[in-house]
């Protein structure tokens, strides 16, 4: 699950949105471009460092980024021990990990508004092709803030299942929380739809051209 963003007045706090973002780019083509074990062992306590010590987050909103993703890296690093090596398969898994860690760095760092605001820049270009910036802010603003929301969802259904004995994961629980995104996105794209979100650009460009 996406951290949400977590207040603080620390150097990566008030970094520039499109700095943390490329640098962030910048860290995923490195690991991949490298399969020294040590290296990549040692951008993983670069960047946990950063956010426990130059960011100040608390440790709780790491590891929570490792519990939500542990068991892909079990499975990634057991299939490499199958098919290439257990140290291919630890390169593999520290890579993950540490994009993992630096992108809840940064999520926890930025505001969603910022880093929509960037995103909406670097699409600007893409006008020309008909695309409308704004919109994929939205969509980007709209997926990080219903990741969490349907992560409790389903938080509340799992409690519910324990509480009347059912403890592992089955039907019962996926069916009614997909029943509960669908009225979700049903409610919002009424709302969007209420409020023109798609038909305004249009209609500023029919004015415009009259």
């Amino acid at each position: 699950m996406l951290s949400l963003y977590v207040s603080g007045t620390s150097p990566v706090h008030r970094a520039p949105a499109g700095l943390k973002l490329a640098v962030l780019a910048a860290l995923g083509v490195t690991l991949f471009a490298i399969d020294r074990l040590e290296l990549v062992a040692g951008a993983f306590v670069l960047v946990v460092a950063l956010g426990l010590l130059g960011a100040r987050l608390p440790a709780r909103s790491l590891t929570s980024q490792i519990r939500s993703v542990w068991i892909w890296l079990a499975a990634l690093f057991c299939f490499h021990l199958l098919v290439t090596g257990p140290l291919v398969g630890a390169v593999a898994v520290l890579r993950l990990l540490t994009l993992v860690v630096a992108a809840a760095v940064v999520t926890a760092t930025t505001r969603v508004t910022a880093l929509v605001a960037v995103i909406e820049w670097l699409a600007s270009p893409l006008r020309a092709f008909g695309v409308r910036p704004a919109r994929i802010g939205l969509v980007i603003a709209m997926t990080l803030r219903f990741i969490p929301l349907v992560a409790d969802r389903a938080a509340r259904l799992r409690e519910a299942q324990a509480a009347r004995g059912a403890d592992r994961l089955r039907l019962g629980l996926v069916v009614p929380l997909l029943v509960q995104v669908l009225r979700m996105a049903t409610t919002v794209g009424e709302a969007l739809d209420a409020r023109g979100a798609d038909d305004a650009p249009a209609r500023r460009h029919r004015l415009g051209t009259a």
